[in-house]
Formats: C-alpha cells, structure tokens, sequence
C-alpha cells in the first residue's frame, strides 16, 4: 500500500512539474539526492517566482559552508531549507498546486547534511510565513541522540500537515532516513546514498528508507482531519517583467527577451500552465477553459498598461521613434524622434542615426535615470540588428516601454510628457508587475 502511494506521488508530481531542470551538481556530499522526488517538485514550485534568488533547493540540504554558494538572499543559512520550502508552498498553494505542496512539506521534513555520523543539524529558529511549513523541522542523524523518538514525531506531524492540504499522508514515511551508521565512521558517510540522477531518489528505488513509524500510526494521527480545500487564485500572480541586460533587455524567470511584449506573453503563459494544473487536481472550479479567459486579460491588460511601466526620462518625453514616409522632403520613409521638442534630430535611414542620438540625450540634458539611459542603449543595438523598416522601430520602442506614436503632428511637448509619466509611475525602476487577472 505505501509504495503504491509513492509511485501514485510520482506520476501526479512528475505531471504537475513538467520536464526536470539539470540537477545542481556544484558539490557532491552524501545523500543530499536520497529524495529527488521532493527536490524536483520544489524546484518546479520555487521557480514560480523566488524573489531571494534561492539556486536550487539542493542548498538547503548542505551544510552552512556549502549552502552559501546558493543561499541568494538567505542570510539565517541554518533556514535555508526552511525558506525554500516555505516559499514553494506559497507557490504552490497560490497555484492551488496540492502536489506542489505536499513536495513542499515533504522537502522540510527530510534530513539535512552533517559532517559527522551521529551529529544533530542545527534547527532554524525563525517562524515561516506558512504554519504547515511552521509546524515542521528537519530529520535528523538516526545515529543522533533520541533520533528515532524525533523523527517519529517528525513524520507524524507531517502526516497530519499532508491530510490537511489533502495529499496522501502516507506520504510522510517517504521523507524517512536512513538506518543509523557507525559513529566511528572516520568518512562521515554512514548508511547513505548520493545518485544525483535516480528516479525518485537513491534512498527509495535502493530500499534504503527506515520506516519512522507504522501506516496504522499515521492513519491514527491524521484521524479526523478534514482536508483544506485550495482554491488558489486562478493559478496565482503573473511573474514579474524585469529588466535585464544586453541586447535582451526584458527577463520572466530567468528568460531573457528582446520584446516587452513577448515577456509578457511568457509571464501570462507561466500563469495560465499554473492555473491549469490547479484545475486539472481538481483544486480549482470553472475547469482549465477558466485559465484560458484569465490568459487573453491577462495579455491584453498588460500590453494595454505596458506604457505605464515605472521609468524616468528625466526632463524630457518619451524616446518614441517614427517610420514614416515624407520626412524632410525624402520619397523614401525614414526614421525620426515623434517628440522633437526633447529629442530635436533631422530625419535618416538608419534607425542608429536616431537611436544614439536619443540615448546620448537622455544620458546628459535629460538626465534620465541610469537604468534607463542603460536600456536605450539595448533598444538602440536591438533596433540596428533588425531590418531597417518599421520593425526596427517598434523593437526600440517596446523595449523602452513607449508606444508605437501617431505621427510627427502629434508631438507633445516635454512638459506634457513629464506630467504624464508622474501620474502613471513614481518610481524610477524598471520592473514591471504582471497585474493579476481573475
């Protein structure tokens, strides 16, 4: 009945997180991949959005020394497991993502890293935002003192953590260690395992794993629990545009665009597969056809509020640049700034003659902010790599977050254009929030 349960886990959770990243393979210590199973399922769910920049949920299993190097932001290193559990149920449970919940909590039951045989991981002070994650800590050592009592209760409060979000709370006897090993062991490996590619981890497909406690005291332990049911909402939040480097200036998650508007496809999309694996667990009402509705707003809301996006052009208006026909007396359409006022450049052929003469004014008279003048800098060397038409154009522009313009008699002034730049944004970043669309 219990491995029926796991390999029930495996196919729900496998489905629910699409194909497996490369694993971290930064340091190698024993057993930190007994469970990849529960490390796939956080890494799908952390990915989501994971604001402290966490690099792998392998981290939190090392020791301090070596969880530094993927910490992120995680400054309390023995929380680090505790963090990124924390933040992946978040995740998952706006998502209404049961089983990337359970691997969530399944995660921060599991054993963390020593340097020797029989010797207790410290435990994370700090409360987590989540009381399901709250309620639970770390396996420890089986050679450590009192191990088997601890992680007994260990398993039995995940047990009953697992039924209230309604997975199996069998589940909880696969977050198990292994059999304790020899305290003299001078290698500090013990009775583990360490293969970084097995399926759903060493720990369970050698038949390594010591039962914490029987199926007859999770089933006592969880009696009368009534499931939560999670309605999420809609798959949680669009992950955010944020500005990025290069000639690729617009990143969701990690991956990098040329076009603002294709960034904020790829967000929605992130959002819409999460909705539809919320649906698809039964989580949520309205089916995944609910998820496709909330998609087109959630594109359409976006590419509608891009012009909105928090940037400062200081004293001048908006870099928009034109392609249009008659320009200065040519027969031939050409490229020009739509705001002469601030940008009060002659015609040309080439959108590099216009591109770098409004970025080298928003760097000195307007004094725009850095990070701007930064990405006029990409919109200007995206635009000259594009054919040299209206794509050119609209390349520059959407990657500066202005629109396409309407003609060269529609100028408006710089005064205007500061104003309205103040009533659409305060701040001067350009990170731009994907509004969430129920």
């Amino acid at each position: 009945m219990k491995y029926q349960a796991i390999l029930a886990f495996t196919a729900i959770g496998m489905a629910a997180a699409g194909p497996l990243p490369q694993r971290v393979k930064a340091r190698e210590v024993p057993q930190e991949h007994s469970h990849n199973i529960f490390l796939d399922l956080v890494r799908t769910s952390l990915n989501l959005n994971n604001p402290k920049k966490i690099q792998d949920p392998v981290f939190g299993l090392l020791g301090n020394a070596a969880a530094a190097a993927g910490a992120g932001a995680v400054t309390n290193l023995d929380c680090l497991q505790q963090e990124t559990a924390d933040q992946a149920f978040t995740n998952a449970k706006a998502a209404g993502d049961i089983p990337g919940m359970a691997g969530a909590l399944l995660y921060r039951a599991i054993e963390r890293n020593t340097g020797k045989v029989g010797l207790a991981s410290v435990l994370c002070t700090e409360t987590a935002v989540n009381p399901e994650i709250a309620a639970l800590s770390q396996h420890q050592d089986p050679a450590s003192t009192n191990a088997a009592s601890i992680n007994k209760g260990i398993a039995l409060t995940l047990a009953k953590q697992l039924a209230a979000i309604g997975a199996d709370p069998l589940l909880a006897l696969e977050s198990g260690t292994f059999a304790p090993g020899d305290l003299n062991d001078a290698t500090a490996k013990g009775n583990t395992c360490d293969t970084a590619d097995d399926e759903p981890g060493c720990i369970l497909s050698q038949n390594l794993l010591v039962l914490d406690a029987s199926e007859a005291e999770i089933s006592s332990a969880v009696a009368g629990i009534t499931p939560t049911k999670f309605t999420g909402t809609l798959g949680g939040p669009a992950p955010p545009v944020e500005s990025s480097t290069g000639s690729r200036p617009f990143s969701v998650n990690g991956n990098t665009f040329v076009n603002i508007g294709a960034a904020i496809q790829r967000s929605c999309d992130i959002q819409h597969n999460a909705c539809a694996n919320a649906a698809n667990s039964g989580a949520l009402a309205g089916g995944v056809g609910q998820c496709e509705t909330q998609q087109s707003a959630c594109v359409a809301a976006n590419t509608a509020a891009k012009t909105k996006r928090a940037v400062d052009f200081g004293t001048c208006g908006s870099p928009t640049i034109l392609f249009e026909a008659g320009l200065d007396g040519r027969n031939t359409e050409a490229f020009i700034a739509e705001d002469q006022t601030s940008y009060n450049h002659g015609s040309a052929l080439n959108i590099a003659v216009i591109a770098g003469f409004i970025c080298q004014r928003l760097d000195d008279s307007c004094k725009a902010a850095a990070d701007v003048v930064a990405s006029c800098t990409s919109a200007s060397a995206a635009a000259v790599a594009t054919t040299q038409n209206q794509a050119a154009a609209d390349v520059f522009n959407s990657i500066l977050g202005v629109g396409s313009g309407a003609g060269v008699a529609a100028t408006t002034t710089a005064a205007a254009a500061v104003a309205t730049a103040a009533a659409s944004t305060t701040a001067s970043s350009v990170v731009m929030t994907i509004t969430q669309c129920a």
